[in-house]
């Protein structure tokens, strides 16, 4: 055995694509020789990521044995891709040359199928993973309790996360504030219709900096008629930018 086929068979035994017959075969030489199983554990944590990606579907049965069967029953094979043409009826095919084609196309296949799945991770991930915060800042309340957290990032999509029940009076909702421009008026990131935590995206504003102004107040439904803060202050603070 090649180490190029030993390679594809270890990594035919560790996706579960192997017979049962190489399987076991490769397990109990590898039970007598610590390098081999060394190289078997080694391609079985290659793959592993992709066991929490997917649910095991195992081959038919026979699937491997039908194609073998297949090609030790044909004696006629059609145009060859060089343009030969295949050996007449009744003549002997080399089956092996057959096989070994076969072998080394469904390793090829095997790894590009775990590149693509591993890729599909990763990017998966990446994708859903949100940028860090370009400034945090903690909102208090009359009392001095931490009353919301703002995380806003570089296009001022803001996460408004509260840390205490909302005290808003009926027929009211808590609209979001800030001061880009520390001499110019509060604008408005919007409402927290529902009174709960969001995340809320507004354009045209430049990148938020430390000591930017965030506040919430309560205003009447559908919020502030002025365009500016008008109700009580339900928390309020400045911006610092995160240590990454």
């Amino acid at each position: 055995m090649t180490e190029r086929s030993l390679d594809d068979l270890l990594d035919e035994i560790a996706l579960g694509l192997a017979s049962a017959e190489d399987q076991s075969r490769i397990e109990a030489m590898a039970a007598q020789d610590a390098a081999l199983a060394a190289r078997l554990d080694r391609a079985r944590q290659r793959f592993a990521p992709l066991d929490d990606t997917a649910p095991v579907l195992p081959l038919p049965q026979g699937f491997w044995q039908g194609i073998a069967a297949r090609l030790d029953g044909a004696t006629d094979l059609a145009t060859t891709g060089s343009g030969e043409t295949a050996p007449a009826s009744g003549m002997v095919v080399d089956l092996a040359r057959v096989k070994s084609r076969l072998g080394r196309w469904r390793g090829t296949a095997l790894g590009a199928i775990a590149a693509s799945l591993l890729l599909a991770c990763v990017t998966g991930w990446t994708l859903l993973s949100p940028p860090a915060p370009l400034v945090i800042a903690v909102l208090m309340d009359a009392e001095g309790e931490a009353f919301a957290l703002i995380e806003s990032g570089a296009d001022n999509t803001t996460r408004v996360t509260l840390l205490e029940p909302a005290d808003v009076p009926a027929g009211q909702v808590m609209q979001v504030w800030t001061k880009p421009d520390e001499a110019g008026p509060p604008v408005s990131l919007g409402l927290l219709v529902e009174g709960s935590s969001r995340t809320l995206s507004i354009s045209g504003l430049p990148a938020p900096g430390a000591r930017q102004l965030y506040e919430i107040t309560a205003e009447p439904a559908g919020g502030s008629p002025t365009n500016l803060p008008t109700g009580p202050i339900l928390g309020v603070g400045l911006a610092k930018e995160p240590v990454l």
